[in-house]
């Protein structure tokens, strides 16, 4: 019986406190021929923002181009990681590569949120690493302002490992970005209550306070931290490794915030969309991974029996619906419920592709839609 393991990068680099004084930045002037002026440009960039995309190309260059806005990138203290989990080819990837302070990562498969994230953190050398989903739209000089805030959090709380900053909805609304631990009754009770309160909380007040975690849509986090905690569990292919880190950050010593003083749109939460099969399959498997992890075994067995009496009914009618998508998803999930269970890694992941299979048209349909605009 093979067990499950996490497979995490192997990270290395050893640093000491925050503080780029003690790093011994290099700088040189040089001048910038968009802007025909000269500037300071920082060898060593501070700020490191990490993008995974999946068939969200013009999302992607979209983002990339607000971000591009701030002076921060423009003299070298912020950089853009772009991680692409086999997406189709896009003429936009190469022109993102041609941009200066942007690199790409392309795999060659879907290798999943979580390890994505991990590819980027080892890619980027900034003392802070900013995760920002393709649907996320930001104003301009957005880098500006999270570098400064992430200057000033040595003062606040040298401590502080994350911090998730104010989402909002396309309208203005705002989103809930944090909450509390998942637990067996909080997850059952969340079935009685809307879909953008199951997993999420709206933060009342209007000022930065300590929370338990924070979505990964709009997450930084100090590298001494990531590290620290050798990125992200690679367990977890898609939701709820964001919560899994914070809980570990908490558990290492470091802190975890929230701070609505910087806000960004996010397009497309999972709340205010569909869940099809596939989706559903993966959203599941996340969940099991996290009770196995963090809940008394028997709360794991007892949710592992509810999602396998679920995917049974799920399949029973898709196959009345002739639904064939359905039919395979909830199939796998069945048996997917026993792999995680009884840790049989290379079978869940196994499972997993079977469910990617069906995700592309999903995201591809949200593609262009957070506002087309040129790579240039």
């Amino acid at each position: 019986m093979k067990t499950m393991q996490l497979r995490v990068p192997n990270l290395h680099r050893q640093r000491g406190e925050v503080r780029s004084a003690e790093r011994g930045l290099k700088t040189q002037t040089r001048r910038n021929p968009r802007y025909g002026s000269c500037h300071t440009s920082i060898e060593t960039p501070q700020l490191s923002v990490v993008v995974v995309n999946f068939c969200q190309w013009k999302n992607t260059a979209r983002l990339t181009q607000q971000l591009r806005r701030s002076e921060a990138v423009r003299r070298g203290a912020a950089e853009i990681v772009i991680v692409d989990n086999h997406s189709p080819a896009s003429p936009i990837a190469r022109r993102l590569k041609r941009l200066s302070g942007v690199s790409v990562v392309q795999n060659a498969r879907n290798e999943g949120f979580a390890r994505a994230v991990n590819q980027g953190g080892q890619r980027s050398r900034g003392e802070w690493v900013l995760l920002l989903n393709p649907d996320v739209t930001v104003p301009d000089g957005f880098l500006d302002h999270v570098l400064e805030t992430a200057q000033r959090w040595p003062a606040i709380d040298p401590r502080a490992g994350v911090i998730g900053f104010q989402l909002r909805h396309r309208d203005g609304s705002r989103q809930a970005s944090a909450g509390p631990f998942p637990t067996l009754f909080r997850t059952l009770a969340g079935l009685c209550l809307p879909r953008n309160r199951r997993k999420c909380q709206h933060q009342a007040l209007d000022h930065r306070q300590t929370v338990p975690w924070v979505t990964g849509g709009c997450l930084l986090v100090r590298r001494d931290c990531y590290e620290q905690l050798a990125g992200m569990d690679e367990q977890f292919f898609l939701y709820y490794e964001d919560v899994d880190f914070c809980r570990r950050v908490r558990e290492a010593g470091w802190s975890v915030w929230y701070d609505p003083a910087l806000q960004v749109t996010h397009h497309f939460p999972l709340h205010s969309r569909r869940v099809p099969p596939s989706l559903r399959l993966i959203t599941r498997h996340a969940l099991l991974c996290y009770s196995q992890k963090h809940w008394p075994r028997w709360q794991s067995h007892l949710l592992s029996g509810m999602v396998w009496l679920e995917a049974c009914a799920r399949q029973s009618f898709a196959r009345w619906k002739s639904d064939h998508e359905g039919s395979i998803c909830y199939h796998e999930l069945r048996q997917l419920v026993g792999d995680v269970q009884y840790r049989r890694a290379v079978s869940a992941e196994r499972r997993i592709r079977v469910a990617t299979r069906f995700l592309e048209p999903i995201s591809t349909a949200q593609d262009g839609r957070t506002g087309v605009e040129s790579c240039r």
